[in-house]
């Protein structure tokens, strides 16, 4: 059975998704077989500098070897490198790419926020839900959130917002794009539309963990807004102790909380579902069926 790999390097974080390629008749089965994430926090760098510094260009370079050693050791065939907005964003992003390509011999794709909301949905089963609803699939990184519509088994509709968790920890929103995002939400969809949300990102499942709520039922709008008022009450150390959180994880799940209510109270839904689906998953996909990875070690 072959193997493929997907790499996305984040704003928080850099995520390595790799898995079999299983024929199931005419069809073929993504099954994961291996996951590892490393928060490296390029967004710390970027949105606050605008540059990535020597310091994290090297613990870059390390983890993008590591992936390739362990993409080694499970024989994968095809991968694919994607960098989001932080890496995107930067003003010494070629320097970057150039060397992580001379020390590791890996290449590495910057793509935009638009592709990157469509990679996303592309992980998802949107198109195989019903047709009398309308779908909003809502992405949240550390240096943008992606947003992707299906009405009514009509065309999707994806855009991409320079809010995440690590800008805002950083201050580095306009509150207007909150608002930039409620105005194009209501574009798309309005009162009448029977709307299913659905929610991806580093900080969702545990999220849904904190909030007691079952894997395969939705969160409700109340349980978000108790956890948020919660949360906010302790400081961040205090965050890591009494709700055993990661430190990578105790800071940016608040904003990360703040920009799911914002969008649920956006389109006036009580309920969040979580799909266990990202960017690595969409990644996958895309390099299966379009055939665009590159090759391992070739």
């Amino acid at each position: 059975m072959k193997k493929i790999a997907a790499i996305d390097i984040g704003s928080n974080a850099v995520r390595m998704l790799i898995c079999y390629i299983i024929p199931s008749g005419k069809k073929y089965i993504f099954q994961k077989n291996s996951y590892l994430r490393l928060p490296i926090r390029l967004g710390e760098d970027s949105f606050k500098d605008g540059i990535i510094s020597k310091s994290k260009i090297h613990k870059l370079s390390d983890a993008i070897l590591s992936f390739k050693y362990i993409m080694n050791v499970h024989d994968v065939e095809y991968y694919q490198i994607y960098a989001t907005s932080a890496l995107r964003e930067s003003k010494n992003s070629k320097e970057v790419i150039l060397e992580i390509k001379k020390t590791t011999g890996l290449k590495i794709n910057l793509i935009s926020g638009l592709k990157e909301a469509k990679i996303i949905s592309k992980g998802n089963s949107l198109e195989k839900l019903q047709f009398n609803r309308s779908f909003l699939y809502v992405d949240v990184g550390g240096g943008s959130t992606e947003y992707s519509i299906l009405r009514r088994g009509e065309e999707k509709k994806s855009k991409s917002f320079k809010i995440g968790t690590v800008r805002l920890l950083n201050n580095l929103v306009d509150d207007k794009l909150f608002i930039d995002i409620k105005y194009w939400l209501g574009t798309y969809l309005d009162d009448q539309d029977k709307i299913k949300l659905f929610a991806t990102g580093g900080n969702i499942n545990k999220i849904q963990s904190m909030t007691g709520s079952k894997i395969g039922k939705p969160i409700s709008y109340l349980s978000l807004k108790d956890l948020y008022n919660n949360l906010t009450k302790y400081s961040y150390q205090e965050r890591m102790v009494k709700f055993g959180l990661n430190p990578d994880r105790a800071d940016v799940i608040i904003p990360a909380l703040k920009i799911f209510i914002t969008t649920m109270e956006s389109v006036g839904s009580n309920k969040l579902f979580v799909p266990k689906v990202g960017l690595v998953d969409g990644m996958i996909n895309e390099i299966f069926h379009e055939n665009n990875g590159n090759k391992l070690n070739s």
